[in-house]
């Protein structure tokens, strides 16, 4: 499964523009070859409020799957991440520093001097990671395979991936959400308008619905599945195209019953033409290449 991420590089430097951010780059390198999706990218300084109101903004309004913060995890008296990160967090998960800090001590004895916290709100797992780029990848690499499991735990109940077995039916994602989500997105200032689309199992067969053939018996059902890795790779195409800024799919899985929802597309751009263009791309090439429908009678 695909998951969205959050990068936040906690450093007042950083904030202020002297000094390279090369461990928040780092990171979302990483996280882009292990398949998650880059959603959000911030740089703020040592404030514990804006730390807080950038957490609960990536897991209240973005709904991002994991966030991962960099830096402000030391003894300086600026340092207060961990702090923040506590004050959000629903549930902590220690386990997460205790083993980036047991690896890091490989290296270093002064790993045991990082107060790096993790913890869940909501459906959002946020982990705290050193400021250096040396010291972000070890710690990163070192949890990352757990951090995966652990996110398919806390969406097990109601994720929206491809991957479900047949027969279970997922909640469609509400288009309210991806558009509060899209608020926050890099290019939000650029976008003039949202177009979507939604898919439904319907009860008139295919053929007599396109084709006119009179004697099709109507639809009792759907087995329908889909290609992600195809999926996210028309994705990546259409945003590539002229003034397209937000990109969001979902798509069901396994039996569906006359009535369930197929999938639900939603594109923004600055201008008509290009989001009409968009979406009617991007709807051709998943329907054509990356699905498979199976009308059930």
């Amino acid at each position: 499964m695909k998951y969205t991420a959050a990068v936040i590089t906690v450093s007042d430097k950083g904030a202020r523009g002297e000094r390279v951010d090369t461990s928040g780059r780092a990171v979302c390198a990483i996280l882009e070859k292990a398949g998650y999706e880059i959603a959000y990218r911030g740089i703020i300084p040592d404030e514990t409020e804006i730390i807080k109101e950038e957490l609960v903004k990536c897991a209240d309004h973005l709904r991002v799957a994991l966030v991962l913060t960099t830096g402000g995890t030391g003894f300086s008296p600026r340092d207060v991440t961990p702090e923040a990160t506590l004050a959000v967090v629903e549930r902590e998960t220690r386990g997460i520093p205790e083993a980036m800090r047991a690896e890091s001590l490989k290296f270093t004895p002064r790993a045991c001097l990082s107060r790096a916290a993790a913890g869940i709100r909501g459906r959002t797992l946020i982990v705290n990671l050193p400021g250096s780029e040396k010291a972000a990848k070890e710690n990163l690499a070192a949890v990352l395979g757990a951090i995966d499991h652990g996110l398919e735990m806390l969406f097990s109940s109601g994720s929206a991936d491809c991957a479900a077995s047949a027969g279970d039916q997922k909640t469609a994602p509400s288009m309210d959400e991806w558009l509060e989500e899209a608020k926050y997105c890099e290019n939000a200032g650029k976008i003039g308008m949202f177009l979507t689309h939604s898919g439904i199992v319907r009860g008139t067969a295919r053929a007599a619905a396109r084709w006119g053939e009179k004697d099709a018996p109507p639809v009792t059902g759907m087995l329908f599945s889909c290609d992600r890795e195809k999926v996210d790779a028309a994705m990546a195409e259409v945003r590539e195209m002229p003034g397209i800024y937000y990109v969001r799919v979902w798509t069901n899985e396994g039996m569906l019953s006359v009535g369930d929802h197929i999938m639900r597309v939603m594109v923004g751009g600055d201008i008509r033409p290009h989001v009409i263009n968009a979406l009617e791309f991007l709807v051709g090439k998943i329907k054509s290449e990356c699905v498979t429908e199976r009308e059930q009678y």
